[in-house]
């Protein structure tokens, strides 16, 4: 799936990470777990800031939310996506928060003014990681859908 970058000074903070370095493999692999997410032959490996991630996904939604639970911690400046989607579907923008930013926001940026009560397919796209569509952040990197 290739590189994703995000930003290491943001994001939730797991047991051994700080903004110099990720948490260990074993602790962004309880995160993907917390989350419900799943891949078979799960693999994760930590260099520093950067996290590689391997095994195969059920879906392209599910591979992003994999990888959006690892980058989405403090710690982690990139992520290495090796994982194999068995359906493949079009992948998702992504789109990091920016300060004063809403859902309502960035769903009339990506999907055109007008289009801000769309907000709510943003929120879900972006479950278990979101819990409410008012608690974003800024920094925290979200799928944005295609519209359908």
């Amino acid at each position: 799936m290739g590189l994703f970058s995000f930003i290491k000074e943001a994001g939730e903070k797991l047991f051994g990470a700080s903004e110099a370095k990720a948490a260990t493999s074993d602790a962004l692999k309880q995160e993907v777990e917390k989350h419900g997410l799943k891949a078979d032959g799960l693999d994760i490996s930590v260099e520093g800031d950067k996290v590689a991630v391997k095994g195969k996904a059920v879906s392209t939604e599910e591979a992003e939310k994999i990888i959006l639970a690892l980058g989405n911690t403090i710690g982690v400046a990139s992520v290495d996506s090796g994982l194999i989607v068995e359906k493949e579907a079009p992948a998702a923008t992504m789109y990091t928060v920016k300060k004063g930013d809403t859902l309502w926001k960035i769903a009339e940026e990506s999907y055109g003014k007008g289009n801000g009560a769309k907000y709510n397919g943003i929120f879900e796209a972006n479950k278990p990681m979101l819990t409410h569509p008012d608690k974003i952040y800024p920094g925290q990197v979200l799928r944005i859908p295609p519209l359908s």
